[in-house]
């Protein structure tokens, strides 16, 4: 009988409102360096969002808004489990130069459909683009 364990994860989709429309702000993972979005297990005293939140700040060095639109929920297997996350958009508000993890990833702002073009798991692409149509 195979063991299938289910951990819950969060993550956000930061973004900013500029001139030339949205643009997405991704990081890269720390082992393989692909372009991912700010992302961890939800912490037992916070909310999916809170913990979200505070990845992004400690993966991200950002900090955003509490306004928030729950954009989906992703299920992918991982080793002998299931994982499922939720992701939340988030409105950045500050971008901070120092931050926990400065010296292990790098960021850099995408257009939409470059970010959604950059990032390797089809469903997190798809939220990155519905996510135009979500924010005014």
């Amino acid at each position: 009988m195979k063991l299938e364990f289910n951990f819950n994860k969060s993550g956000v989709i930061p973004f900013r409102k500029n001139e030339g429309g949205l643009e997405i702000l991704l990081i890269t993972s720390i082992r393989k360096k692909k372009w991912i979005i700010p992302k961890g297990y939800v912490e037992f005293n916070l909310s999916p969002f809170e913990s979200a939140k505070k990845e992004a700040f400690e993966e991200a060095g950002i900090i955003g808004s509490n306004e928030t639109v729950e954009l989906g929920t992703i299920e992918f297997k991982k080793g002998n489990g299931v994982t499922n996350m939720k992701i939340f958009s988030m409105e950045v508000i500050k971008i901070l130069d120092d931050y926990p993890e400065k010296e292990l990833r790098k960021r850099k702002w995408f257009s939409v459909e470059e970010a959604s073009n950059t990032v390797m798991i089809p469903e997190i692409s798809s939220l990155i683009t519905a996510l135009k149509t979500k924010v005014k």
